[in-house]
């Protein structure tokens, strides 16, 4: 059972950390709200560290997984996941231990995948915002704001834009 322990603590940390990135998530929204650029790079280089913090764990897992089917007998060095595994258990309390582990674990996941696309959402809105700005003041108007006499035309293309792209 030692394998199966260690699995679960394994499992138990991966969801901590998860925990962690989705607090994290959820100051990013805020700073994308808020579009303060600087700490929205300070939150993308701690979202950095928490994947590469992801890495040993997700090895110390397929470790503690190998070592359960080796210690139930299984050769093989299958990837099963934590529903597959839970069949290979037959102590109830063990399994039960397992499956909660699992539920949190798939919970935490799929909330963090929401903030995550919720601030992609965001992130789009701004870029498309900023687009839609640069298209407004470079862009040459249809017709000027001011009345001017058709016959006083005289050729002269007038002002370009707001914003003149060529310097």
């Amino acid at each position: 059972m030692a394998a199966l322990d260690r699995l679960i603590a394994v499992l138990q940390q991966m969801e901590q950390s998860h925990r962690d990135m989705l607090a994290l998530s959820e100051n990013k929204r805020q700073v994308i709200v808020k579009n303060d650029v600087d700490q929205l790079i300070a939150v993308m280089n701690k979202e950095s560290k928490f994947m590469k913090q992801q890495e040993p764990l997700e090895s110390e897992r397929q470790s503690a997984v190998h070592e359960l089917l080796q210690e139930r007998g299984i050769k093989s060095m299958l990837n099963l996941n934590i529903t597959e595994i839970s069949k290979l258990i037959f102590d109830p309390a063990d399994k039960q231990r397992l499956l909660e582990v699992q539920k949190k674990l798939a919970g935490t996941l799929q909330e963090l995948k929401e903030i995550n696309q919720l601030n992609q959402k965001l992130i789009e809105q701004s870029l498309m915002f900023i687009d839609l700005s640069m298209d407004i003041f470079a862009t040459r108007p249809e017709q000027d704001a001011t009345y001017q006499h058709p016959a006083d035309k005289n050729g002269n293309p007038g002002r370009i834009g707001l914003f003149d792209t060529r310097a």
